[in-house]
């Protein structure tokens, strides 16, 4: 049992998986503190987190991981025992074309980070365990062919984006911290999440988006590249888990068990559009799709084995990926103010 609520700081908490999770802390441990930090560049969204301004557990403040002073000063203030750390570029195509911001973002703010934590917990006892949780991703490992089996927490590490070295990076940089000071982490590495909030540049809102507004439906190359989906809800159940009961210095995979061909992928957003969406641009939505030129070092299949996961801490996802998607697509249906909002960025 916890002696007293939990505190937290979470960054990126205005992005899509942060903003995920923040409204389900929120919503089960209402006792718990929430301090979410985020730079609000484009990715980030204060309307992500509307409804939580008045709650008096909950507060946000604008500022930049790689901030030392800033994180030195909320850490003490706010007491905090658990960071939270999903603040990242992440999106692969943009790390590609201005790889800087990637480095910057997510090698050195986690560096920022850990190195204010650590001084932090020298210096102050804090009364729950005290827990830095990096949030990463499958991508880390590299790209996998049909036959190979899926990741596991061992599998060695081979990125081949910008993007997905920086956060191996950063991995390495956490589960260093753990090696020579001993400081409590723990680093999970999740597969492609999906749900509501998510920035319309990523496959499942950009191709959802594009039918409402007729627009062509891009799919890279032969689009028989694979992606394990992940409900973000699920994943939001993971952290709890991995929270409240994982093990100090371990990696936890989290997948959400299903692989699917991007082509497939999107036929399935086709046909929910096509039931749910009245009046469309044009119809079928099928006609929409277009094959367009690949993208540079394009890994051909990701698949996450979360057996460990499962048989350590009990979680296994539960939202079917027929489930997940079709709420998925209500949810841009009827917010279409908020993906409007956000075109232009």
């Amino acid at each position: 049992m916890l002696s007293s609520p939990r505190r937290l700081l979470v960054t990126g908490g205005a992005g899509f998986i942060g903003a995920n999770f923040v409204r389900y802390w929120c919503d089960r441990y209402q006792c718990d503190r929430i301090v979410v930090l985020d730079a609000l560049t484009y990715a980030g969204n204060l309307q992500n987190l509307a409804g939580l301004e008045g709650k008096n557990n909950f507060r946000f403040v604008r500022g930049n991981i790689c901030d030392r002073a800033l994180i030195d000063n909320l850490l003490v203030t706010e007491n905090i025992d658990t960071i939270a750390h999903f603040a990242a570029e992440s999106h692969v195509d943009r790390s590609i074309v201005e790889p800087n911001t990637f480095i910057q973002t997510n090698l050195v703010g986690t560096f920022t980070l850990l190195e204010a934590f650590r001084q932090y917990l020298e210096n102050v006892k804090v009364t729950n365990r005290a827990l830095f949780l990096h949030i990463s991703t499958d991508e880390v490992y590299g790209s996998l062919n049909q036959s190979e089996p899926a990741f596991t927490e061992t599998t060695a590490y081979n990125p081949s984006s910008p993007y997905s070295a920086s956060k191996a990076g950063s991995d390495h940089l956490v589960k260093s911290y753990y090696r020579t000071y001993n400081l409590p982490v723990i680093v999970t590495n999740c597969s492609n999440n999906y749900g509501a909030f998510q920035f319309p540049e990523k496959l499942i809102p950009l191709i959802c988006i594009n039918i409402l507004l007729g627009k062509n439906l891009p799919i890279y190359g032969d689009g028989q590249n694979i992606r394990d989906w992940l409900y973000v809800e699920d994943h939001c159940t993971a952290l709890d888990a991995v929270i409240n009961r994982g093990k100090i210095g371990e990696t936890y995979n989290i997948g959400g068990n299903n692989q699917v061909r991007n082509l497939d992928l999107v036929n399935i957003l086709c046909n929910l559009m096509d039931e749910l969406a009245p009046n469309l641009p044009v119809s079928p939505s099928h006609n929409l799709i277009t094959f367009v030129k690949d993208r540079l070092g394009h890994d051909r299949r990701y698949a996450i084995n979360t057996k460990k996961i499962y048989n350590h801490l009990g979680w296994t996802p539960i939202t079917s990926l027929e489930e997940g998607l079709r709420l998925t697509v209500a949810w841009y249906l009827h917010h279409a103010d908020w993906w409007r909002s956000l075109l232009s960025k």
